[in-house]
């Protein structure tokens, strides 16, 4: 649990200033549980240059509740949870001066945005909260005013948790917060689940990650862990600690991120299988008079024309494209080489075996083939939906590969390099990411395609 801050004070001396105004949003890592705003009588004068800046002025406070007032509301918002602040250290020593003041030691772990981004988000030319955001495509209202502030580093902190792929502000919470107590009850984790899309994160007692999986209904799939008797899930059963997941909208984000995330984790109870989607490989062997379809396990340092989840499927799609594009099965892997081709007696192939189609003929087919498993576009987003209302999600191919995805606002444009990298959650470029891919473009599950021609 974190608590998402920010404080507006009085200005001057060090450890003399006051708290003009507060504003605090209790967030569980996907949705805001609680808020508190207010503005403060500090009882001290305000510097110029900061009623200036924030417009608060004195008369705005004459009304305004005293520290002392709110002080027991800020303890109960921010129990049991991380402060959370763009300079964190800045507003955490505003507030323990203040709870000082009143002979109350006030005590909670820190996260400090302006850290978090200077290693996510190294690319940035600043880290100053509203150049940050803006670059990043953030829409930032009430500038210098705690609400907008404490909503903007809020927004802020859900980007850098997406971009934290290895889970380490995730692990710094959980190790925070009772690291050895497990929940008494299956319900009480399945009651904190959504019924929606997205990636699931199951932990152990140790705080260790122990299995990650993807669903369109969270709550449900994780409930089936639970109480199913399979080996695996019984495994579960004993070790589970905790459940944390992130919503991500699209299927195809869905998928692309639990690949990567257990590659980059490895959960013991994921099978080794789970981190390559697709094991099984389709390649052109250019280097007979006509070049040969192989299917073989996917090898390192080899290029393949598309991927597969078994042999099965492979061998289907290579038995379809000499139906669809005229290749000949005695030139693939399929079939051992004859003196008669059947399918040429079946006048279902011009016989490149026997050569009587010319080599240039058939290497031309083998040219289209390979065309076909190629993008649209060199350079594209995938647009789909997003995580809540007025946002949507983006696929990025930059020179014909993956590049990773993100999500943007309704009202921010991303069309240049900049814009759609600011929001980009980078994830390595593979076979399995292909074939994802492509195999959205082929059944049009996306909202809109947006070719970017200018972008190199």
């Amino acid at each position: 649990m974190y608590s998402v801050l920010d404080i507006e004070t009085t200005g001057g001396k060090y450890d003399e200033e006051g708290i003009t105004e507060i504003a605090i949003y209790r967030f569980d890592g996907d949705n805001i549980v609680d808020q508190f705003s207010s503005l403060i009588n500090p009882d001290i004068e305000i510097q110029p240059f900061v009623v200036k800046l924030t417009g608060i002025n004195k008369k705005m406070l004459q009304k305004a509740p005293k520290f002392f007032e709110v002080a027991k509301r800020i303890v109960e918002i921010t129990d049991n949870s991380i402060l959370v602040a763009h300079n964190a250290e800045f507003d955490y020593r505003i507030l323990q001066t203040e709870f000082r003041r009143l002979s109350f030691s006030f005590e909670r772990k820190t996260l400090c945005t302006v850290n978090l981004s200077r290693i996510l988000l190294p690319e940035q030319p600043s880290f100053n909260l509203g150049k940050l955001v803006r670059n990043l495509g953030i829409p930032f209202t009430n500038e210098h005013r705690a609400h907008g502030d404490a909503k903007v580093t809020l927004k802020l902190f859900q980007l850098l948790l997406e971009k934290d792929i290895k889970k380490n502000i995730l692990k710094k919470n959980i190790e925070n917060l009772n690291p050895n107590k497990a929940p008494s009850k299956y319900l009480d984790i399945i009651d904190k689940l959504p019924s929606e899309m997205g990636v699931y994160y199951i932990y152990n007692q140790k705080n260790k990650i122990i299995y990650i999986g993807k669903s369109n209904n969270i709550k449900k799939r994780v409930l089936s862990h639970l109480t199913l008797n399979k080996k695996k899930d019984k495994n579960i059963q004993k070790e589970i600690g905790y459940v944390k997941f992130a919503l991500t909208g699209g299927e195809l984000i869905s998928l692309l991120k639990v690949q990567n995330e257990i590659k980059v984790n490895k959960p013991i109870f994921n099978k080794r299988m789970d981190f390559r989607l697709f094991p099984m490989g389709i390649r052109i062997d250019s280097a007979p008079k006509y070049p040969n379809i192989i299917i073989e396990q996917i090898k390192k340092n080899q290029e393949y024309l598309s991927a597969y989840k078994t042999k099965r499927e492979a061998k289907a799609a290579v038995i379809e494209f000499r139906s669809e594009f005229g290749i000949c099965i005695q030139q693939t892997s399929l079939m051992n080489k004859e003196k008669i081709c059947f399918n040429y007696n079946l006048k279902k192939c011009d016989d490149p075996c026997l050569a009587i189609e010319s080599v240039e003929s058939y290497k031309n087919k083998i040219k289209f083939l390979t065309k076909t498993f190629s993008y649209p576009y060199k350079n594209f987003l995938l647009i789909d939906k997003g995580r809540k209302n007025g946002e949507f999600s983006f696929v990025y191919i930059k020179n014909d590969r993956f590049s990773g995805y993100g999500y943007f606002e309704l009202n921010h444009q991303i069309k240049t390099d900049d814009q759609i990298n600011s929001r980009l959650i980078s994830i390595e470029n593979s076979l399995d990411t292909q074939k994802l891919v492509q195999n959205f473009l082929l059944r049009k599950k996306y909202l809109k395609l947006i070719n970017l021609q200018n972008i190199n």
